[in-house]
Order: C-alpha cells, then structure tokens, then sequence
C-alpha cells in the first residue's frame, strides 16, 4: 500500500521520471520494437529475458518471474522498502519530499553497513584533516593524488595505533559484536579488537549502489615482510568475486565513455582516472570472476581489458579474453603497454592523451592472440613458421563473422607471405573439425541425458545456456481471465457489460483485482493503471504487469468478450463434471442406486450446456 506518503506526490514522482531511465543506471538496455530488454539484474542469464516497457512504464524479467513498476524495480535491486524507493526516485528527479516524510537519508543500511560507512567517514577525515593523517598525505603527494583524486575515491589513511577505529567506533555506541563481524578489526586469543589496518592508505571498496562494504589498504611503509595490499576478510556484506572496485561511479561514466575499462589494480583505475578515463574498475586483488563478468555485461558489452603490460599481466588478459569470449556477446578490446608497465607507470612516464590513445587503440581478442602467438615462435624457422600458420587459423576458426574471418586470413597472408587461398583452404578444414567436436559434443549430452532419464525417469531436458527456464506469464496461463481483466480496466463499456451480465472472474485473485479497480477508480479522479499497481498487495501484481506488456488491443467486440466468459463457463464445467464422474464412481461403487440416478442426470444437465 501506499503508506503515509500522499498519494498525490507518489502519483507526482512517477509521472517525472521515466523508469528506462532508471534501470538504465543498473542494466544495459536495448530497444526491440515497443520495449527495451536486457540481461537480468535479479538473476543470472546469457539470453536477455528482461523487458522494459517505456509506455507503460512497468518491467518484467520472463526468467525469474520479477516485474513491476519503478518503485518495484528499486525494492527488488536495491532491498528497500516501498518510501524508501518513493524517496529514492524522488531524488532521481530531483523533486522534495514532503515535509514530515523524509525516510530519515534513504535506505536503512544494515549494522556492518553503518560501521563501514562511518570507518570510510573516519579514515579519510584522519587523512585530510588531522595531524596523524600526514604521514598518508606525504605519499598521496608522492603519488601524485590530488586532492579531486583523493575525494572522488573517498581515500584514507588508517595510523600506525592498533586501537584508534575501535576507539572511535565504540565512543559512536558499536557493540562489539557487530565490531568483530565487520572485517576492520583481528581478534586475539583473549577476545581483544585491534584495528586491522595500521599505517595503511585506505581505498573503500563499495557495491554497485556506492555503499562501503570492505576495504583494501595498501602499504605505504618500505617494510616489504609486510603485504602491499591487505583487504578486508568476506563478510556478510563483502564478496571479493562479487564486487569491482569503482563500478557504482564507473557505470555511469560508461554512459558517456561507451564502454568499461577493466584494468588489475586501484591504482591503475585511479591513474586512469586522472588520464581522463573515468569508466575504470578493477577485481579485487584475485582473478576475474564469472559473476564480476556478469556485472559488466549488465553494464554494456563494450569492455576494454587493460592489465600490467608485464608477462604475468598478459597472461591474465589471455585469461580474461578467453572469459569473455565464452560468456559471447561482448566487443572486447585488449590493451597491451610497451615496456611491460602497467597502466598508472604508462601514465607517468608518457602522460594522459598518449594513454588515451592506447585505450582508444585497443585489439580485438584475435588481433592479441595472432599477435602472442606470432611471439611464441621463430618465424624465421620453416618448420616453426608452418606450426604458427596452423594455431593461428585455428584460432580466426572461432571467430564467428565471415567478414572479420577473411580479414585477419588477409593480415595473416600479408604477413607471412603465403597465398590467401592456402589459408581459406586451411579454414575451411579447420571449421570442419570445429563442427564434428560440436556433434560430437550434442551426441555424447543427449547420451548422457538419456542414460540419465531412462535410470531417474526424468523429463525432457532444460537448456544449459539459461540459469533458470523462462517462467509461464498469468497471460499465458489464464488467457481468458487476463483479457477480460484487462478489458475491465481499460473500458467503460466492457465494464459495465460484465457487470449487467453478473459476471465474476473464476480465480479469486482475478475477482480480487477487479473489485480493487472499482474501488480504486471510484476515489481517483484520474485512474491510471501505474499508481493502481501500488494500491494493491504485492501477490497480485505479477497479474497486472503480465496483462499490461501482454500488448493487447484496447478495442473488443461483444462478441469477443461472450466468446471469453462462455471459454471459463466452459472450464467451470469440465471442472464440475470431473467432480460428479468420481461421485458417480463412488456411487456405482456403494451401490447406490438413488445417488447414481442424481448424479447422472446432473452429469446430462451439464453436458447439454456444452451442447
């Protein structure tokens, strides 16, 4: 329901804003004809099943079953409750809220997220602004941070003291058990909290709505027995595979940018940051992640892969190449530096628009492996020349486009000085080899499925490309029942119609939401179906949603509408004669001869309806 706030200015909220607009800044969106879709930010999948209707301003994912209007969208995304999400699009339109009804600064974030919030607070103040804090500012100087860099990236510095956060945080009224569940501080074998990180420069870690999770402090100390970097332990908040640094600031940027910069360390993404590319991100310390992977591709398909240009840096690109290709659907470009230096070295030595002009020269990944591979051997050698040409065509043989297959075949050619036409034939051979694993591959699945069936008596086999199947809409399962609802709402004279006919929906749920729109209708001077949606109880808006981006025509005939409800009679029916043959069964069964007679003559009765 509504809650205490107006319904006036919830109706207002809404009616200034366009919910692409919002779930743009959580998923990349894509227009197909009157909706836009993308990849689902509620559940993993690699088909886009996720649809935003701009006309009707609602959402639905046809993988997990979520949709609603915007107000719902941030409830789901974001864990809020109903103001809160009120308060939230509010701001995104930059409209107050009424005196009385503020939501006390937006979302009510959990103990630890508090705690993480206020260390975050404190460590950068102690940076800043404190006597303590000059010995990090020193080596912010030393590496070149300005004071822009050090706010946009919330920068701190934790003191030498092993007792200066506990001290602050409890003084804020922390108990110490949520203290210990937070990551910031170590425990001793008497139960004793001491900070964690100690003389350290403290880089916030923060999830995609820019709250802080976690942090990493990076060791400004020469005492090399000691990490350079040391991040927070996972917590009940803070999943290392799960987050990238920067991505809340960095998917916004990638708007304007047109793509994601996905480099190894903060302090690249931060030089970068400087150079001007404000889309950077980074993982956390570790390999990239499949789920780090899927947050990208929600963001755009466009990334940039930029690591240490050193070997083990390459190799990670090759890694994360492979990656991406996998998962599909991604223009991906690689940045290999000269020199082996990393991206924030690149920056230092040769400045901000010649590294611009690195991203901007990214490879695609088949231009970086031909160029690895070409560095593997000595082509100078036959024998070793001829083992080149064969990885490489094996290599052009994955890419799926005929045009960019016969332009690196052309590269190659030039390059190699070999005829164009002994490679295509190479190709060719090579496609065929690709094609026979493939069978090869359905063959032994279907096998094995079978086996598996035939053992477990299973049923058909689900796709493994999706996480979860696509889920029957109510449209699809109720199809009557959800036009003449439709139908209810959205006419006057298909209304009234029903109503002098005494008709009443079947489900209860459908009859529930048609007497929710009368009463609805009658305390609104103008009805719209969007404010409807949160008037009524959260179970029965999936039905709303469905019908709504079911794109049904709002024009009907009288004889459409009997067609429908004589379709439910119809149902009502079979349904009542599925009762009275058991009866009659149980009957026949008894010997009961005066039962078996009432039985069957309503049995005929019914049956003469049908006709």
């Amino acid at each position: 329901m509504a809650g205490r706030i107006p319904e006036d200015f919830i109706a207002e909220v809404r009616s200034n804003v366009n919910i692409v607009d919002v779930i743009s800044q959580y998923v990349s969106l894509e227009k197909k004809g009157k909706d836009y879709i993308g990849l689902c930010p509620f559940h993993q999948e690699k088909t886009p099943s996720f649809t935003v209707n701009e006309e009707k301003q609602f959402f639905k994912c046809f993988g997990c079953g979520k949709g609603g209007n915007v107000f719902k969208f941030l409830m789901y995304k974001d864990n809020l409750t109903f103001p809160e999400s009120v308060q939230r699009v509010a701001e995104f339109a930059h409209i107050a809220m009424p005196a009385g009804y503020n939501t006390s600064g937006g979302t009510k974030l959990s103990p630890i997220m508090r705690i993480n919030k206020d260390a975050e607070d404190f460590y950068h103040r102690v940076l800043l602004t404190t006597k303590a804090g000059e010995r990090g500012m020193q080596y912010t100087k030393k590496r070149q941070l300005d004071s822009n860099t050090l706010e946009h990236f919330k920068i701190g510095y934790a003191p030498k003291e092993d007792n200066v956060l506990i001290t602050y945080l409890r003084s804020k009224g922390y108990k110490d058990d949520d203290l210990a569940q937070s990551g910031l501080f170590v425990q001793s074998q008497d139960g004793r909290l001491f900070d964690r990180f100690r003389d350290r420069l403290i880089f916030p870690l923060e999830d995609e709505n820019g709250h802080s999770i976690g942090f990493s402090g990076r060791r400004i100390s020469n005492d090399k027995t000691e990490a350079k970097y040391m991040n927070s332990p996972e917590t009940a908040v803070f999943t290392k595979s799960k987050v990238l640094f920067h991505f809340a600031e960095a998917k916004k940027a990638a708007r304007s940018e047109g793509h994601l910069v996905l480099y190894e360390g903060y302090m690249d993404v931060i030089a970068a940051y400087k150079a001007g590319i404000k889309s950077g991100v980074a993982s956390m310390g570790t390999s990239l992640t499949d789920d780090q992977v899927y947050m990208l591709r929600r963001v755009t398909p466009n990334i940039i892969v930029n690591y240490d240009g050193d070997d083990p840096g390459v190799h990670a690109e090759e890694r994360a190449a492979r990656m991406f290709s996998k998962d599909g659907d991604f223009n991906l470009g690689i940045v290999v530096l000269p020199e082996k230096l990393d991206p924030d070295e690149y920056v230092r030595k040769y400045g901000a628009e010649k590294y611009q002009g690195e991203v901007k020269g990214a490879l695609t990944p088949t231009d970086f492996f031909l160029k690895r591979l070409a560095q593997k051997y000595n082509l100078d050698n036959d024998r070793e020349k001829i083992t080149y040409l064969d990885e490489a065509v094996k290599e052009i043989s994955h890419v799926k486009n005929p045009v960019e297959q016969d332009m690196y075949l052309e590269k190659l050619s030039r390059s190699a000085g070999v005829s164009l036409n002994s490679l295509k034939a190479n190709l060719a051979r090579e496609r065929r080899k690709n094609n026979r694993a493939r069978s090869h591959t359905r063959t032994r699945n279907r096998d094995y499925y079978t086996d598996q069936s035939n053992s477990l008596n299973l049923g058909e086999p689900t796709s493994s490309v999706e996480t979860m199947p696509v889920q029957q809409t109510e449209v699809q399962k109720h199809p009557s029942q959800s036009r003449l609802l439709y139908l209810f709402i959205h006419s006057a004279n298909a209304q009234q119609y029903l109503q002098e006919g005494k008709f009443h929906f079947p489900d209860q749920d459908y009859e529930t939401l048609s007497q929710l729109w009368l009463k609805f209708a009658a305390t609104h001077d103008n009805p719209q179906i969007d404010s409807f949606l949160d008037f009524i109880p959260e179970q029965l808006q999936g039905i709303i949603v469905d019908a709504e981006l079911a794109h049904m025509p709002k024009d009907f005939t009288i004889q459409e509408i009997n067609e429908h409800v004589f379709a439910l009679q119809k149902r009502s029916i079979y349904s009542q004669l599925n009762e009275l043959q058991n009866q009659l069964q149980d009957a026949k069964r008894r010997e009961d001869v005066k039962k078996t007679i009432e039985v069957t003559q309503k049995i005929i009765e019914l049956k003469r309806i049908l006709g």
